[in-house]
């Protein structure tokens, strides 16, 4: 098999466990019959120095890594939460402490105090947390700088492989750098998909593969090409790379679909949409509870920029445009005015400037922005009005953006998927990138987000935002 990017080999961490778990067994000690915490050492454990606790330790040591591996500690994918990560590590700590105390109390009943192991097991799941923490952000931040990346080639360019594309740049600490996809549909097969580039049909699939140091191929064709699917399953083995196959399920997104048993029959069910009408009640009184905790700064903000715009430049304070809302419907949009009263007039002569992709329209350093619009573009301040039309029901806080008519004129069928939740002030989008994020993409993080929305989701975008807008990065 080719090498797989990765932070550390098995037998490094299986090191630095031994390491922590030693450490934590040594401040359990500390802590009990030093410190003496909590309830005092009784006259019969009166004090026990740390040399007599070495085998013990060492029989710790040997039961946790055993009892890691066997809970697959040290085969963690990729995109495994670090509550799923811990959760597998407090299984082996429960299995581990429990198995020495019965053997411990079993040969020297009186020897240890039982406190002794509580300690052990809380500062192993601490320090074994905190090391896990810091590896996760030590390798988000070599992904970012694009180490420590595994080299993925996408098999099908319809739904189920945008939905891996989606996946993957909602996600980028995963650390997937997708060269391209192939797909046999001439149109699909030539036709980019933002930064995902199409790369022709699966015939190319071998040479690809061979040339561009592929280390994981991601096959999501359709149920009906099983005998493609297997002949690419064997190239993979006879070059060497993962191969992974994504079931289409009908063509149905995954998280959708649910399996149950019965009497050993797997049953296939389908999961409810997560937009239900109480889900929509939860996301709306969020939206409501936000703007007013945010009242007193938004108030005082729109005050000043009024002002400011108005000693500016000569036009409305207020800039209204038609733009289009959840289900294709039209709605009026309120932002403040940030360039020239005449800008919509200008955009014809200004095509040729055009540095967006698809559909819309965007010039990084536009002529027709006032002085006080470049600023408040650059930390969208000018879209503070828009909490007018989430208070009108028009708009959410985090959502898709709303695009002019003209634009969602030239939606591919595969696009208007988001259409079919509110638009919100902010997204994934907005927090990936904004406007250097291409408009393919743009739609792939849209898609993501409504077929994984959750209120967690939400705040998660609202949190990000903050941190995005401060910075003023991709904003023009």
């Amino acid at each position: 098999m080719r090498p797989r990017a990765t932070l550390l080999p098995i037998w490094a961490w299986v090191l630095v466990d031994i390491l922590v778990i030693n450490l934590a067994s040594m401040l359990a000690w500390y802590v009990r019959y030093e410190l003496r915490w909590f309830p005092g050492v009784d006259t019969i454990f009166f004090f026990s120095p740390l040399s007599s606790f070495t085998s013990l330790f060492i029989g710790l040591t040997i039961v946790l890594v055993l009892a890691f591996w066997a809970n697959r500690v040290y085969r963690i994918q990729r995109g495994t939460s670090w509550v799923d990560e811990m959760f597998r590590i407090g299984n082996g700590v429960l299995i581990g402490i429990v198995l020495m105390v019965a053997v411990t109390f079993g040969i020297r009943p009186l020897a240890f105090s039982r406190l002794l192991f509580v300690y052990d097991a809380v500062l192993i799941l601490l320090l074994l947390g905190l090391v896990r923490l810091i590896r996760r952000w030590v390798d988000a931040q070599l992904r970012a700088r694009g180490h420590n990346l595994e080299r993925v080639l996408i098999v099908g360019g319809q739904e189920m492989g945008r939905a891996v594309m989606r996946a993957m740049v909602a996600q980028p600490e995963l650390g997937y750098h997708v060269i391209g996809f192939v797909d046999d549909d001439p149109d699909i097969g030539t036709t980019d998909v933002g930064r995902f580039k199409a790369l022709g049909g699966v015939q190319q699939f071998e040479n690809i593969v061979d040339t561009e140091q592929v280390n994981e191929a991601i096959i999501t064709l359709p149920w009906q090409e099983q005998a493609t699917i297997s002949r690419l399953i064997r190239i993979c083995e006879r070059l060497g790379i993962r191969p992974r196959v994504v079931p289409d399920m009908l063509q149905l997104n995954l998280s959708r679909v649910s399996i149950e048993e019965l009497s050993g029959i797997p049953l296939i069910g389908i999961k409810p949409q997560r937009f239900t009408e109480t889900t929509r009640l939860a996301k709306r009184v969020l939206d409501l509870t936000m703007i007013l905790l945010g009242a007193p700064i938004a108030l005082l903000s729109t005050g000043m920029l009024a002002l400011l715009i108005r000693l500016d430049s000569r036009g409305p304070v207020l800039f209204t445009q038609t733009r289009i809302g959840q289900y294709g419907k039209p709605f009026r949009v309120f932002k403040f005015r940030s360039m020239q009263s005449d800008a919509e007039a200008q955009q014809e002569a200004l095509e040729t400037l055009n540095e967006a992709t698809g559909p819309l329209f965007k010039i990084k350093d536009d002529p027709r922005l006032t002085r006080v619009g470049r600023t408040m573009r650059r930390f969208s301040l000018d879209e503070l009005p828009q909490l007018i039309n989430v208070l009108r029901g028009e708009m959410s806080l985090v959502g898709p953006r709303p695009n002019l008519p003209q634009e969602v004129e030239q939606y591919r069928p595969w696009h208007r998927k988001r259409l079919q939740v509110k638009p919100g002030m902010t997204g994934l989008w907005q927090v990936s990138g904004r406007s250097d994020v291409a408009f393919d993409e743009m739609c792939l993080l849209d898609i993501y987000y409504i077929e994984n929305w959750s209120l967690i989701l939400d705040i998660s975008v609202l949190l990000r935002t903050v941190r995005t807008v401060i910075s003023g990065s991709g904003a023009y």
